[in-house]
């Protein structure tokens, strides 16, 4: 259990969110995922929202995805918004804004989206309210999910940022990755659609790109707090259901880790 109110302002934060990964292909996954499972395990737990943008409000909000339990008890919110009259845990860092992103920016934190799938893209006035939470936001043709290679080029703009920042600065980086999101199904040649085992090999592809990632945090002058998590999963034929915006629990099951870098 981190408390929340010792990592704001002493760590960088960086929150990933592996779109559409599914919480049974990340287990599957793990023991070929070094940098994101070599120090621990996914933990199985609900997400607020069946689709990217829902379930992106949620987050920024401070609603991340809780406990797939029927205890709650137990569970300690790493952000909470004051003054809602609410019982809080003294480990959450309580925000005094309308979103942590800005809470983050408040307290002396430069705030930088990567964007990925479509909602990212700032290309109508959509998919500019999500990117709008940041006070940099970016998204190329190259992020997105016709790119074989998103991944990589997501990293390789995320350590061009942080090499040309202030190492005195504090840092929340967002990054919303792309190459977990159907179409993946050229992550395995010859395969003609999307499936458990194209979106498994989708995920190996990015645990190698973010491993460069994750390096060049390191390189920083202060620790990082990581929080990586699916915001929804997705159906590949489980009782008739195909895609998500549904409620099935192969899409409301995700994948979550927290950790220190």
């Amino acid at each position: 259990m981190f408390n929340m109110n010792e990592i704001v302002g002493s760590h960088d934060i960086l929150m990933i969110t592996l779109d559409t990964l599914r919480y049974d292909v990340a287990v599957l996954e793990e023991e070929n995922c070094p940098n994101l499972c070599g120090a621990g395990h996914w933990e199985k737990r609900h997400t607020p929202g069946s689709f990217t943008y829902a379930a992106h409000h949620a987050f920024f909000g401070g609603f991340l995805p809780t406990p797939a339990t029927t205890n709650k008890a137990d569970h300690v919110r790493l952000f909470h918004s004051k003054n809602t009259g609410l019982k809080t845990h003294p480990y959450t860092w309580q925000f005094d804004t309308t979103d942590i992103v800005s809470g983050l920016q408040a307290v002396g934190y430069r705030t930088i989206c990567i964007g990925g799938v479509i909602f990212f893209s700032k290309k109508v006035p959509l998919a500019k309210v999500l990117p709008s939470y940041f006070q940099e936001s970016y998204w190329r043709m190259t992020f997105g999910v016709t790119n074989q290679r998103s991944t990589e080029h997501q990293v390789n703009h995320a350590i061009k940022l942080l090499h040309n920042s202030d190492q005195t600065e504090r840092l929340f980086m967002f990054m919303n990755v792309s190459a977990i999101h159907g179409p993946n199904h050229y992550f395995i040649p010859g395969a003609k659609k999307d499936s458990i085992e194209t979106q498994r090999a989708a995920l190996r592809y990015v645990d190698g790109e973010l491993g460069r990632l994750f390096q060049a945090f390191r390189e920083r002058e202060r620790p990082v707090f990581c929080m990586v998590f699916s915001d929804h999963g997705t159906a590949y034929g489980e009782d008739g259901y195909n895609g998500h915006r549904l409620a099935h629990e192969v899409v409301w099951n995700v994948p979550y880790r927290e950790f220190i870098l």
